[in-house]
C-alpha cells in the first residue's frame, strides 16, 4: 500500500498527540473519509475544524468512551451506517498513571481505566471492523499503537506496562492469525516507541542515548511501516537493543544494565499531561 487515498480510516484518540497526527497525514494523503474518535469532546472538535478546513476528505467525530465496550459497538454500529467499511483502522488511544509503586495505588479504578482502554479497547474496536476488513479482500490495514514499556518491566508504571503487554502481544497474534488464514491483504503493525513529547508523559526522562522522541518523527515512521505492511516497529534503535540484551542476560544482570543506565528510574519524576 503506497498510499490511503480514497481510503476511509477511523483513529481513535484521534483528538490530540499522535491521534491528530495521524489523521493529519491521513487528509494530507487524500483518504476518503477520516473518522475520529475521542473521549474530549472539545478538542476532537477543534481538530475535526482544522481537518475540514484542508477541503480533501470528509471528516466525521465521534465522542466515543473506549473504556465502555458498549459505548465502542453504539459507535461502530453508526460508522458502519453512516460511512462503510473501514479499510485501515490505528488504534491510538492510552492513558497512563504513574510515578508511584504499584501498592501505593490509592483509586483503584485507574487500573480497571487503563486495562479497560489500552488493552481491551484495542480488542473491542477490531472486532467491530476486523470482519469486514477480512471479508472485503482488499488491501486494509490495523495500526496498533503499543509502546516500548510492553517490552521492557519498568517500575512506576506497573499497570500501564501490563496493558501495553497485552496489547503488543495481542495484536501480534492477530497479525499471524490473519496470515495463517489467508488473509494477507489485511496487515498488522505494531508500534512500541518510548516516550513521546506529545505531553502525555511530562516528566518522564530519556535515558542513555535514548531523547524523548519527537511526535512527529513517530507518526511519520509509523504511518510509512503501517502502509508497507511492518510487522513490528520499535523505536529509537537503543530500545531494540536493549530488548535484545534484555532477553540474552540473566535477570539480575539485565536489572543492573537497566538500572545503570537510567530505564528503572525514567519514572521518577512523571506527572503526565496537566488537565
Amino acid at each position: 500500500m503506497d498510499t490511503v487515498a480514497g481510503a476511509t480510516v477511523l483513529i481513535t484518540g484521534a483528538a490530540r498527540g499522535l491521534g491528530r497526527s495521524f489523521a493529519q497525514r491521513a487528509v494530507r494523503e487524500r483518504a476518503a473519509h477520516v473518522v475520529l474518535w475521542d473521549i474530549d469532546a472539545a478538542a476532537l472538535a477543534d481538530t475535526a475544524a482544522e481537518l475540514t478546513a484542508a477541503g480533501v476528505s470528509r471528516i466525521h467525530r465521534y465522542v466515543v468512551d473506549l473504556s465502555d465496550r458498549q459505548a465502542i459497538a453504539a459507535a461502530a454500529d453508526r460508522v458502519h451506517r453512516e460511512i462503510g467499511t473501514v479499510d485501515i483502522l490505528v488504534n491510538n488511544a492510552g492513558v497512563v498513571h504513574g510515578n508511584r509503586y504499584f501498592w501505593e495505588t490509592a483509586d483503584r479504578t485507574e487500573i480497571e481505566r487503563t486495562m479497560a482502554i489500552n488493552a481491551l479497547a484495542p480488542m473491542h474496536v477490531a472486532l467491530e471492523f476486523l470482519p469486514a476488513m477480512v471479508a472485503g479482500g482488499r488491501p486494509a490495514r490495523l495500526l496498533t499503537v503499543a509502546s516500548s514499556a510492553a517490552l521492557v518491566s519498568n517500575p512506576r508504571m506497573s499497570v500501564y506496562a501490563a496493558s501495553k503487554w497485552a496489547a503488543l502481544g495481542w495484536s501480534d497474534s492477530v497479525r499471524l492469525e490473519l496470515e495463517q488464514s489467508g488473509n494477507g491483504h489485511v496487515r498488522v503493525t505494531t508500534v512500541c516507541p518510548t516516550y513521546v513529547d506529545t505531553g502525555m508523559f511530562a516528566g518522564a526522562k530519556g535515558f542513555l542515548f535514548t531523547p524523548v522522541l519527537r511526535q512527529e518523527e513517530v507518526t511519520d515512521t509509523a504511518w510509512r511501516e503501517m502502509k508497507r505492511g511492518a510487522p513490528l516497529v520499535v523505536l529509537p534503535w537503543t530500545s531494540r537493543l536493549n530488548r535484545a540484551i534484555s532477553g540474552l542476560l540473566p535477570v539480575k544482570v539485565r536489572d543492573r544494565y537497566l538500572n545503570a543506565v537510567r530505564v528503572y528510574h525514567s519514572m521518577d519524576e512523571f506527572t503526565g499531561r496537566a488537565v
